[in-house]
């Protein structure tokens, strides 16, 4: 490369710190304005699902004294609300208001023979203070679906028979219903609706109808039950969605967002945007995990939901089932009742983090005061940060790279494309922990023209490992406030949409440090460099050491990502972390990344060459502690503490392998002290 260009990439490359530095003081209020929209919602509502409480209760010898039983024990240990599915006949069933009869059932009950070609329902009301409510509800639901209903009655009591099938109409859905609504309100539950898309065609007039009810009985968030939302369905040809998101709005009610699902329910995304975000977290609790879990468990994942992926809605689930005696059981006193309540239950828990137990409530958006400008300025610093990482590997494109950046960080202002602005995140975060290690193995490898640098004491070297350690950390940080300035949208904290390209964040900058380590910094250039590689004969302990490396990167990808499958000795540290920090720090980082960090920069302030190697595997805890924050959903005071609480308990780890170098060290060269004396 040319001297004028080598000077003036020099020039440009301090100029490019300089804008780093900007970005990063300018994200800063755009990240305490992020803080702010995470302490805007401290009150988390514990949901029972109404419909699995009715079907536990109907395994009981007398289900009704069950039912209000459970009720009053839920409430004492915490559960403050109720969730109702839009009903059907099987559900009015299990609360023995309603008896559903095949066409030959009928015949027999009524002492007569079935009629050729009947398969018609038959439904007898068995409750006369219920019966005036559910009948008209269930001749509006048929009459709706085009079925005909003729009355029918059977030794005083009302009924139907229905022009279609039992098992068809077994599946009808109708309204939440009414008189459970009321109860659960009488109780003193909050009312949680859980509507699906099934009824179609949608009807503006009965959504109307629904919220108003849903209304009277104080409910004021929505659960959605199945794929879609209500009125995806019918959204391009009757403007179904418009409409309810408007009379959801004209009502005061939000929604709320499953967490975990296989896919997102269909709509969840342009609904949530039509009611300005009025949408809350909620995770849910299965019924088979149910039968399983523990109370402790149970206890520590409610907690675990709440304080680290701003959960504001825990839903319980619920079923019967038998033990090794056959004897029919249920979680609500053996695991629901004991995980809750006490000194030692997730209510407590979810209280000592600052968080009660209430309405659930939406996270109040707070926005820095001008905000467009701080985030132009994290803009320049996310394309500065990358710039200098291009430079660092192709010296002469620094200065296009830098003008074809700031052209694409315009575009991103300019078109707010989510897109854009995604992959200038990732860069930025790819970027922040490469140039942190790169610029350090420049810095080691400037030390060996002066062999007296590998002539330190141990206490030097680890003094100047401490420095080195502090330092290559601050660098890889600075990507932090860059990326969460770019994603501070309440889309990201309720996870309508994601941060993508987290997998190649975990790779690119290992592989990155790793290229620049072999391939670059020699006399002899990087295409030499490649040729001579290439040129060496292979040996078979480079092919068993090849798959022992592809063998950790594929653990390592296992271990990465919300679906990554955790080690037994992992699992058993976890809760110790959690009881004794309260925050978990993240296992890669404070086990392996931060301890190889130090304990290589410790043996390469000796050791000229190999300890590099201990370096690029380090590699991995630079880049996870940016990769922390880019699970948007996990309030960003806890990433940060989860970060620090890493770099310190790596560091006192590193100082345990030093310790552990030295005196195998010691021993060795007596061995070889002893060897040469013979």
């Amino acid at each position: 490369m040319p001297v004028w260009l080598e000077q003036g990439n020099r020039r440009l490359a301090k100029w490019l710190w300089w804008v780093v530095l900007i970005g990063v003081l300018g994200a800063l209020p755009v990240a305490y304005a992020r803080v702010q929209t995470e302490n805007s919602a401290d009150k988390v509502e514990i949901i029972m699902d109404y419909k699995d409480l009715l079907q536990v209760a109907s395994t009981q010898y007398d289900s009704e004294k069950f039912v209000t039983e459970q009720l009053e024990k839920l409430k004492a240990a915490g559960v403050n609300a109720m969730a109702l599915f839009e009903s059907n006949l099987d559900e009015l069933s299990l609360t023995d208001d309603v008896t559903v009869y095949s066409a030959p059932q009928a015949a027999q009950l009524e002492g007569r023979l079935r009629e050729p070609g009947d398969s018609r329902t038959y439904v007898l009301f068995n409750k006369k203070d219920s019966a005036p409510v559910l009948m008209p509800m269930v001749r509006e639901t048929f009459e709706h679906k085009g079925v005909s209903v003729a009355t029918w009655s059977f030794q005083g009591r009302e009924g139907f028979v229905l022009g279609t099938t039992p098992d068809d109409a077994r599946a009808s859905q109708m309204e939440p219903n009414p008189l459970a609504m009321q109860r659960i309100h009488d109780a003193g539950f909050i009312v949680v609706p859980r509507i699906s898309d099934r009824i179609v065609p949608y009807d503006a007039a009965r959504i109307a109808d629904w919220l108003a009810k849903f209304k009277a009985v104080g409910a004021t968030r929505i659960i959605f039950d199945g794929d879609a939302v209500t009125g995806y369905t019918d959204r391009l040809t009757e403007g179904s969605l418009d409409d309810f998101a408007k009379q959801l709005k004209a009502g005061g009610f939000g929604i709320a967002v499953i967490e975990n699902l296989k896919a997102p329910q269909k709509g969840m995304g342009g609904l949530a945007q039509k009611l300005n975000y009025d949408a809350v977290r909620l995770h849910s609790v299965s019924e088979s995990e149910m039968i399983t879990i523990s109370p402790t468990t149970l206890k520590d994942r409610l907690v675990l939901a709440v304080k680290d992926r701003n959960i504001r809605m825990i839903y319980l689930n619920a079923t019967p089932a038998r033990n090794d005696k056959q004897q029919i059981v249920h979680p609500f006193d053996k695991t629901i009742v004991p995980a809750l309540s006490g000194s030692d239950g997730a209510i407590e828990g979810m209280r000592q983090f600052g968080f009660t137990t209430g309405e659930a409530h939406a996270f109040k958006v707070h926005h820095a005061p001008a905000e467009q400008l701080w985030r132009g300025l994290a803009v320049a610093g996310a394309v500065a940060i990358v710039a200098l990482m291009i430079g660092l590997f192709l010296p002469p494109l620094l200065l296009p790279v830098t003008v074809l950046g700031a052209l694409g960080g315009a575009a991103v202002l300019v078109t707010d494309s989510s897109l854009l602005t995604q992959a200038l995140a990732l860069f930025a975060a790819i970027a922040a922990p490469t140039v942190s290690v790169v610029t350090l193995v420049r810095l080691l490898r400037a030390r060996r023209s002066r062999p007296e640098n590998f002539r330190l004491s141990a206490g030097r070297r680890l003094g100047s490992a401490l420095m080195l350690y502090i330092r290559t950390a601050i660098l890889s940080v600075i990507a932090i406030p860059l990326v969460v300035a770019l994603l501070n949208h309440i889309t990201y904290e309720l996870v309508l949409q994601q941060f993508r390209g987290v997998s190649l964040l975990h790779l690119a900058p290992i592989a990155l440090v790793a290229l620049y380590v072999f391939l670059y910094g020699s006399s002899n250039g990087f295409w030499s460099n490649i040729r001579r590689m290439l040129e060496l004969p292979i040996k078979v302990y480079w092919v068993v050491a090849g798959v022992l490396v592809l063998a950790a990167g594929y653990y390592y990808l296992t271990r990465t990502g919300n679906g990554g499958s955790a080690s037994a000795l992992e699992m058993k540290i976890r809760p110790f972390l959690e009881s004794t920090f309260h925050v978990r720090p993240r296992f890669k980082e404070f086990a392996f990344g931060h301890p190889i960090m130090l304990l290589g920069l410790f043996l390469s302030l000796r050791y000229p060459k190999w300890p590099l190697v201990l370096i690029v595997a380090a590699t991995i805890g630079q880049l996870s502690m940016v990769d922390t924050f880019a699970h948007i959903h996990t309030p960003a005071v806890l990433s940060a503490t989860r970060d620090l609480l890493g770099l310190a308990i790596g560091f006192l780890i590193g100082l345990v392998l030093i310790a552990v170098w030295q005196v195998l060290e010691r021993i060795w060269m007596e061995w070889r002290r002893r060897m040469a004396v013979r």
